[in-house]
C-alpha cells in the first residue's frame, strides 16, 4: 500500500516561511568590512564585521577588538575591546594575543596583570611574533637576564625595532658565560619553531 503525503500549497508555504523566519540570517563580508575601514567608513566596517564576529570568526573578532580600542566607529570601550581581542586569541590568532597581553600589561579593560600579559605574549611569540617576543624581553629584564637576552635576541632575528640595541645593552650587564647561555637558549628557541623556549 503507497501512502501519499498531501499538503495544502497554503500550509506548506506557511511551513516554509516559518523555518525561514526561525534559522538566523548571518550578514556580513569581511573584505567588504576592511574595504569600508580603509576608506574610513567604519560604521560599514562595523555592520560587515559584527555579524561575522558573532558567528565565531577570529578575523572579524580582531578586527571588531580593534575598532573598540581606537575608537574607530564605536565608543572607545576597552572592555568591549578586551572581549573580542579574547575570543579571536582564544581562537590563536598571534596578533589578537599581542594585544591581549598589552592590555594586561596596561590595565586597558581588565585587571593590570604581569604574568598573565606574559602568557598571552608568551602563546603570540610562539607563533613568531616578534613584537610578542620583544615584550618577553622587557617582561624578563628584572627577572631573569638570560630569558631576557634571548627573546631580545630572537625578536631582533624577526626584525622587532629596537630589539637588538636592547639586547646589546643588556649584553653589557652579562657575564661571558650568560651571553652564551643566552644565544645558545636562542638558537635552541629557533630550532624548535619557539615552542617550548622557557
Amino acid at each position: 500500500m503507497k501512502f501519499l503525503f498531501y499538503f495544502p500549497i497554503y500550509i506548506l508555504s506557511s511551513f516554509i516561511i516559518q523555518i525561514f523566519i526561525c534559522l538566523p540570517i548571518y550578514a556580513g563580508d569581511f573584505q567588504k568590512g576592511v574595504d569600508a575601514a580603509n576608506n574610513g567608513d567604519y560604521a560599514t566596517a562595523y555592520n560587515e564585521w559584527h555579524p561575522l564576529a558573532e558567528q565565531g570568526d577570529p578575523s572579524s573578532q580582531f578586527n571588531l577588538g580593534w575598532m573598540y580600542v581606537n575608537g574607530y566607529g564605536v565608543i572607545q570601550d576597552y572592555k568591549e575591546a578586551a572581549k573580542w581581542y579574547s575570543k579571536s586569541a582564544e581562537q590563536g590568532i598571534a596578533e589578537a594575543q599581542l594585544q591581549m597581553g598589552l592590555m594586561y600589561n596596561e590595565g586597558k579593560g581588565v585587571i593590570q596583570d604581569e604574568i598573565t600579559a606574559a602568557n598571552w605574549f608568551l602563546k603570540s611569540a610562539e607563533q613568531g611574533n616578534a613584537q610578542a617576543q620583544y615584550n618577553l624581553g622587557w617582561f624578563y629584564t628584572a627577572r631573569n637576564i638570560i630569558y631576557a637576552h634571548m627573546w631580545w635576541n630572537i625578536a631582533a632575528f624577526n626584525g622587532a625595532p629596537y630589539a637588538a640595541e636592547l639586547r646589546d645593552m643588556k649584553t653589557e650587564e652579562m657575564s661571558l658565560s650568560q651571553i652564551e647561555e643566552a644565544q645558545t637558549l636562542a638558537r635552541e628557541c629557533l630550532a624548535k619553531n619557539y615552542k617550548g623556549c622557557i
